[in-house]
Formats: C-alpha cells, sequence, structure tokens
C-alpha cells in the first residue's frame, strides 16, 4: 500500500478528542523543529482521515491548532444522540466468538441506528475539515472505512473517484452514532473498527513510519493487534515508532471522546506531549 514510500504518517482513530490531541502532538512537535507535514504519504483512519486531511492540505499546523483551542475558530460540533455511544460501547466491548461475528454485530448496529441525516453528516464533516481547497491533495493521502456490505476494508485516494468530503465522513461514521456514508451504492462506516483504530498494516513498504495512536494504550483492548502490525511492518524492513496519548492527555478525554468540551484540553495535552516526543521521532524526517 504504502508503494516504498521512504516516510508515512499513520493517523489513527479516537473521536473529537483524537483529532484535537493528534493536532496539539503536531504543532508541539513543529515547536521542536518537526514538521509533520513533510512526509510523503498519510494514511487516516476516522478522526485520523480528520487530521491527515488537514496536514496535506495549505494550512500551516499553528492554525489547525488555533481551530481546537480557540471558541472563536472551532468548527460546531454535535455531541452523540443520546444512548447512541453507549450501544455502541456495548458491542466493541462484548466477547465475540471471532473477529468477524464482532464486525457483523457492528455493521448491524450501523445499520439499524437512528441518526442525522447523511446530508447533516456530510455538511459537519465539511465544517470541520474547513480546507480552503477541498479537493483531494496533491500528497498522498489514503483514507479507510468499512463496507458494510462487503464487511471488507475499503482505502480511498486521489485515484478513486470519491470525493474527499465523502471519504472522511465515511472514516468518520462511528457505528450506532453517526450515519453510514452513501458513496454511489456501497454504505460505509468508520474505518476504525476494522481491525484495529489506526490500520497501520497499509503503510506495508515504508522505509519509515510514524503511527500517531490516540487510543493505542487506553485499555479499548486492541493493543496487541496494533503491536502484530508493528512487528509485521518491521519485519518488512520498516523503522517504526508510535505516539501514544500519555496519561494527561487521556485524561482530557473527559467525559468522552466524542464531546466538543475535550477539544481544547486535548490540543494543549498533545502540544505539551510532543516536547518529549520530538527527540523520538526527529531522525524520520532528516
Amino acid at each position: 500500500m504504502a508503494d516504498n514510500a521512504e516516510m508515512v504518517v499513520v493517523c489513527g482513530g479516537g473521536g473529537v478528542w483524537g483529532v484535537a490531541w493528534m493536532t496539539g502532538l503536531a504543532a508541539g512537535l513543529s515547536d521542536a523543529g518537526v514538521d509533520l507535514k513533510a512526509a510523503n504519504k498519510f494514511i487516516g483512519t476516522s478522526a485520523g482521515s480528520v487530521v491527515a486531511t488537514q496536514l496535506t492540505s495549505s494550512l500551516e499546523t499553528e492554525e489547525l491548532f488555533q481551530r481546537q483551542v480557540d471558541p472563536a475558530r472551532q468548527a460546531p460540533e454535535r455531541l452523540p444522540p443520546a444512548g447512541s455511544l453507549e450501544a455502541m460501547i456495548v458491542v466493541l466491548q462484548k466477547r465475540w466468538a471471532s473477529q468477524e461475528e464482532k464486525l457483523t454485530a457492528i455493521c448491524d448496529l450501523a445499520l439499524s441506528a437512528r441518526t442525522i441525516s447523511a446530508a447533516e453528516r456530510r455538511a459537519d464533516i465539511a465544517a470541520r475539515l474547513s480546507l480552503p481547497a477541498m479537493g483531494w491533495p496533491s500528497a498522498e493521502l489514503a483514507i479507510t472505512a468499512v463496507d458494510v456490505a462487503a464487511k471488507d476494508l475499503c482505502v480511498f485516494d486521489a485515484q478513486c473517484g470519491v470525493d474527499l468530503i465523502d471519504a472522511v465522513a465515511a472514516s468518520c461514521a462511528v457505528p450506532g452514532v453517526w450515519p453510514l456514508a452513501e458513496i454511489g451504492e456501497r454504505r460505509y462506516t468508520d474505518g476504525g473498527v476494522w481491525r484495529t483504530a489506526e490500520n497501520a498494516h497499509l503503510a506495508q513498504g515504508a522505509k519509515s513510519v510514524l503511527i500517531l495512536s490516540p487510543l493505542g494504550q487506553s485499555g479499548l483492548g486492541r493493543e496487541d493487534r496494533l503491536a502484530s502490525d508493528i512487528k509485521a511492518l518491521e519485519a518488512g524492513g520498516a523503522e517504526v515508532v508510535t505516539i501514544y496519548a500519555d496519561q494527561a492527555s487521556l485524561g482530557a478525554m473527559v467525559p468522552h471522546a466524542l464531546d466538543p468540551a475535550t477539544r481544547k484540553p486535548a490540543a494543549e495535552a498533545g502540544r505539551r506531549q510532543a516536547a518529549g516526543e520530538a527527540n523520538r521521532v526527529r531522525h524520520l524526517f532528516g
């Protein structure tokens, strides 16, 4: 998937909180002279699809940060419909006989949930991105979603013929919370429900990989699969550095990752955390 790209940044899922944390992290790394925008390719899943799309735009990293912390610049964000987040958590945390059975239950939830309309959600995504140009960037960008009929991972890019906003809306379609994204005759849900919230395996073939993992050490139970993907990347010759949200950043996830109130504290925590991470990743961009 990475086509031997020299440097790939993988941005994982994590809700509104995760968007803010990764944006703050990018700003803090920029403060230390590490520009994530200099990567050759970006892979974005769910919240990471927003961050990856914005990092490949012409917007400065500081502007992206200010959009998270300055109320005057914040895009409007809806709270999840009452009870929807709890229903999703029940499905995600239940012990299933297999990953296939779990994915079927997730897709069934996504198909049956009563949500806002797909048009309303698409407008929200466009406002969240708020890009100078809304087409695919010149930089390589891959965005993931799950096809609910095929129950398979789909990867959108500039060559697939799908509108960028539709691709991000599909990747961010949290099952049971937000509506499925309809693209052509297919319907899609959140790319983070596939195997991991990062889909780092798509960076196979890269020389260097930086993984931004908001939820990787949050106790949500998929750390082993991410570790397996990292080992596979390393076995393929890649140098992999992973940045997980630290305890202070995880502490900003109150009351939950989809609440707009988390944006400012998460972005600020990510920026602070970056000061201690810069030396671990600097050489990847040298």
